[in-house]
């Protein structure tokens, strides 16, 4: 039986990246050789959602065969403060967004990702 989710960000300054997630997320990682970090995500929740077929490409709509990779919090406010101290730059601000409040900050290697706190 599947028992999880694997996930991947692809970045430029991938040993950056690593630290911030390690280090500013505090996500507990096992070294599996090479400074290679695997981390543990506590828990985890997947959706799938419809796109439009356009007669065009629209570089703003996501297409079939996207993938989009946010986290999620209990508090969004308290966590937005307490990434901050740590150092992390949102490039937005808290919004409703529907399926919850949202905001989203940059990792290294110009990797933009959402936090949300679930309407659901």
């Amino acid at each position: 039986m599947i028992k999880g989710v694997h996930t991947m960000f692809y970045s430029s300054e991938v040993e950056a990246l690593r630290v911030f997630i390690r280090d500013k997320l505090g996500f507990k990682a096992t070294d599996v050789g090479g400074g290679w970090l695997i981390f543990d995500i506590p828990e985890a929740d997947m959706g799938c959602h419809p796109v439009q077929v356009l007669k065009g490409p629209n570089p703003d709509e996501p297409k079939s065969g996207d993938h989009y990779i946010s986290f999620f919090c209990e508090n969004i406010e308290t966590t937005v403060k307490e990434l901050t101290l740590k150092g992390v730059e949102f490039t937005d601000e808290i919004s409703d967004v529907g399926y919850g409040l949202a905001i989203h900050f940059v990792m290294p290697g110009d990797v933009s990702v959402e936090l949300y706190q679930p309407a659901y």
